[in-house]
Order: structure tokens, then sequence, then C-alpha cells
């Protein structure tokens, strides 16, 4: 069985004699109380840009080279522009300018001793040469370079369009800002960690009591407090410069116009002016915290004016509803309010005050139902209800909810029951149903009658359908036995007519046979007599 030992490297401060290395003392570096064994930090470096070792890079560290290199080149820039206005050369031995130990002035003309040939050919300046532009160039590009490196450029923003979005503006800022920004969120964990380094070292080593007697809590609760609360600095990470916070709030202003009733706008224009550096900002725009109760009529002034409201939690609120409502409903100051281009945001301040005391009221009747005080704490949002104490407000509440529900129904009901009593116009509208419900009652009565009489021409139609059922029964046996009759009769007719017509035509028969018989007998005897002409005339 083989034992595992597991070497834990603990946080100790050696001193050691840097001659002889001897170890003159070690020293805990952890809290007693520590059981991870945390080290403990005594020192706090404020870093520039983070380096490769313990230290960091300053901004000489960045940009030092280039600022060497541009020196040099400014100061070569600068040289041959000297030389080059103040040229240096060589003159003839002979050649002599009178007063030449003092400069020439603007204009003026000096008498030159030639010995021979022209002037200029006396005259020979060194061939120093102007400001070379390459190295103009090179300076130019050097600065530009260490400008990007160190991310120091200038932000043209007086280039960009007035009419750009926020957003677009605070994207080129942080682009533009990205590693100052960096830095000063360096800089703020530094001294949030010094802070810590004083609050801690105050914390064990102040004194048990205080000098003075405090506004609450005990006097002798001062190293308690102090462990108990944590000291940062109040600056901003995120925003490295105050154009950066401008545009930020500008933003938030822009987004508030969206949905106004989700934001705090005193509170954010407040913050504005902060930002902008100007003074007594809580005069300019006064914060419902700051203000004083007021009566109703001042506070209906107040809102003509279009000045904040607030209620507040000892107030009379029925009469604050009532006034208030009264001045809403009131004809004159709705004609002239409604010429004003301010009214709807008037008559929305004036109704969310209104519903302020209407909830204040309703807190304060909750309250009175539940035999305790609810504590608002929308002055410390940090603040708030254990969920054991939420829990038990809420089971408390729920029957006094139930009760107030109740009272409410019923006094609405007896506030319009009073109303429509009084009321002439509910009074002719109860008339006028009365007239209606008296005329249903006839209409229906009417509708009985109608019905009754129709069951009884219901019944009186079955009875006719029955009779004529029969009679068609009787009308179809009749006339039956007729066409039967009729038949037997057409038979018989048609019989004798059938005699009738075989004897006719037997006699017709009858008779041309002997018409024929008889024209035979006239046909012979005339044949006959024809025979006996010729023997006649013959006897003649």
């Amino acid at each position: 069985m083989k034992k595992v030992i597991l070497l834990l490297q603990l946080p100790y401060i050696v001193t050691l004699e840097k001659g002889s290395n001897t170890v003159l003392s070690i020293r805990r570096n952890w809290e007693p109380d520590d059981d991870t064994f945390q080290k403990r930090q005594h020192f706090v470096h404020y870093p520039y840009i983070p380096g490769f070792g313990v230290y960091a890079f300053g901004l000489i560290h960045l940009i030092g080279s280039f600022a060497k290199s541009g020196t040099s080149i400014l100061r070569q820039l600068v040289d041959a522009g000297s030389l080059a206005n103040l040229p240096g050369g060589f003159k003839t031995r002979g050649l002599r300018v009178k007063g030449d130990d003092t400069p020439i002035a603007p204009g003026e003309f000096r008498d030159v001793d030639v010995p021979s040939g022209v002037m200029k050919d006396n005259i020979m300046p060194l061939p120093y040469k102007e400001p070379s532009q390459t190295l103009m160039t090179l300076l130019n590009q050097i600065i530009d370079e260490g400008r990007r490196f160190a991310s120091a450029g200038d932000l043209k923003v007086a280039d960009m369009s007035s009419n750009s979005p926020v957003g677009t503006t605070l994207a080129i800022l942080e682009r533009t800002l990205k590693v100052m920004s960096a830095i000063q969120a360096r800089m703020h964990f530094s001294f949030k960690s010094e802070l810590k380094l004083l609050k801690k070292i105050i914390a064990d080593y102040a004194p048990e009591d205080y000098s003075y007697e405090p506004s609450s809590g005990d006097r002798t609760a001062r190293k308690a407090d102090y462990s108990m609360v944590n000291i940062i600095p109040v600056s901003d990470p995120n925003a490295a410069t105050m154009s950066q916070k401008v545009v930020q709030y500008q933003a938030a202003l822009q987004l508030s116009q969206t949905a106004p009733q989700l934001y705090n706008l005193p509170y954010l224009h407040r913050q504005m002016l902060d930002v902008l550096g100007i003074k007594n900002a809580e005069k300019l725009i006064p914060m419902p915290d700051d203000m004083k109760p007021l009566d109703p009529v001042t506070e209906n002034v107040n809102a003509l004016k279009n000045q904040p409201l607030k209620a507040f939690p000892y107030q009379d609120h029925q009469a604050h509803i009532q006034i208030h409502m009264a001045a809403m409903n009131d004809p004159k100051i709705k004609q002239v309010i409604g010429q004003n281009p301010q009214a709807p945001m008037i008559m929305q301040a004036m109704q969310a005050h209104i519903t302020e005391h209407v909830g204040l009221e309703y807190k304060r009747q909750m309250e009175q139902g539940m035999g305790m005080s609810i504590p608002d704490f929308s002055s410390d949002p940090d603040a708030g209800f254990t969920p054991e104490q939420e829990m038990a407000i809420t089971r408390m509440a729920v029957p006094t909810a139930q009760n107030l529900l109740n009272q409410n129904q019923t006094a609405v009901a007896a506030q319009q029951a009073q109303q429509a009593a009084n009321d002439p116009v509910i009074q002719m509208q109860m008339k006028e149903l009365q007239l209606k419900a008296q005329e249903i009652d006839i209409k229906m009565r009417k509708m009985q009658l109608d019905a009754a009489g129709k069951a009884d021409q219901l019944e009186i139609e079955k009875q006719r359908i029955a009779a004529q059922k029969e009679i068609a029964g009787m009308q179809v046996g009749y006339k039956a036995q007729a066409e039967k009759a009729a038949l037997a009769t057409k038979t018989k007719i048609e019989g004798m007519k059938i005699g009738v017509n075989a004897a006719h035509n037997k006699q017709q028969v009858e008779d041309t046979r002997q018409l024929n018989a008889i024209k035979i007998a006239a046909d012979l005897k005339k044949h006959e007599d024809n025979l006996k002409q010729p023997s006649n005339k013959e006897t003649e």
C-alpha cells in the first residue's frame, strides 16, 4: 500500500540576506481563517499595456523608437531649411563688398568691386539642398505609424455628418478609443484593487469605536462596518472620454423615446447634464424624490404648466383623485388645453398622477385590512423581501384583496344605483325601458293570441283537408261509376252504330245489287231493242 503525499504550494513571504543568503524571516501570506490559502496582495500595479514579465509596457516603450526616428528626421529637415535659407560659399579673393559684415536690408543695393569679369563668375554658393520631400513623407509616415500603433489617432468629428446615427458614431468612437478604453479599464481595476487593500487595512487596524456618535447603529461598530462594506471607484471603465459618454446617453435618450413609460426620464436627463459638466442639475431638472407634498389645487396648476407631480402615502388620495378628475373634466380647461401642442403630455402626466394616487390608496386599504404595513422599496432597488416574507404577505393579502374587491363592487353598484335615481336622463331611460317592456308584453300577448288563432286555424284547416279528402274520394268513386256507365253507354252506342252501319251497308249493298240488276236488265233490254231495230228497217 503506497501512500500518496500531495504537496501544496502555499504562499509565504521569505526574507533573505543578499550576501550570505541567510533566511531572516518566513511569514504566512494568507488569512488565518482562509481554507483555500489565497495569496494576499500587498502591492497594486498600474499597467499601461501588459508586458511579458513583471513590469508592463508604458507609452514611451510603445512609441519611443517612432519618436526617436521622427525627431531625427525633423532635425534634418530643420537643418536643411536653415542651410538653404542662410547659404555659405566661395568668392574671389579680389572681390570686395562694402559693409559685408552687416546683413542686406530688403530693397537695399550695395556697391561691389569686381576685379574682372561678371560678378556671378566671382561668387559660388555651396550646393546646400532644400528640405527633402522624401524626408517629409517619411516623417509623416512614421508619425502615422506611431499613432496607429499606440491607437492615439485623431478622430475627425467635423468630417462626420450631423445626421449620422448615434450607433455609428458610438462605433467609430469605440474603434478609435479601443486601446485607451482598455487602458482606462486596467487603471479602474487597479484602483479598485488598491481601495480594497485600503479597506482591508482599515478594517484590520482601525479602532473599535467611532470618534463621534453615528446617526444609525452602535458607536462600537466601526471595524464591523468596514468589514461589511466594499469601496469601489466611481469612474466608468466603459467610457474613456466625455464625448463617448455623451454619445452613450444620446443613444439611451433615443431608446427612451420609443417606450417612455419604461424609463425614468428626469433621472436620465439629469445624468446627461452631469456628464456635460453642467452644475446645479438638480435645480434644472427636479426629481420626484426632491419634491415636497402639495395640495391638489397647486398640483393641478403645476400639471397645466407641465411640471412633474408626485403623490405621497399620507395624503387624502380620494380627495386628490376627485379634484384632479374635476379639473380634467372641466370644459373650460379642456378648451384651453386643446389649443396647446403639449396637451397630450399634460393629460398623460395628469392621468399618471391620478393612477399613482389610486395605487397608494389601494395599498393603504390593503394595509388596513391586513393589519400591517408593507414597506416601500422603490427608493432602494437593492432592498427587498426575503422569500419567506414575500410568501407570508402574499397569503395574508389573498382574503384581504377578496374582501376589498367585494366592498368596491358593492360601493360601485350602490353609487350607480344612486346616480340612476338622481339622474333625469337615467330616469327617462328607465321610463323608456318600462314603455319598451310594456310594448314587449303587449307584443307577447298578441303573439299568444295569434298563436291560439293560428292553432284554431290549423285545426279547421285539418278538418277542411279531411273533408276535402272524403269529398275527393266520393268524387273519385262517382267519377269512376260515371265513367263506367258512360263507357257502357258508349259501348252500346258504338254497337248500335256498328249495327246501323252494318244494316246501312247491307242496304247499300242490296240497293247496289238491285240497281246493278236493273241496270243490267236495262242494258239487256236496250241491247234487245238494238237488235230489233235492223229488222224493222229492212221491213221498210
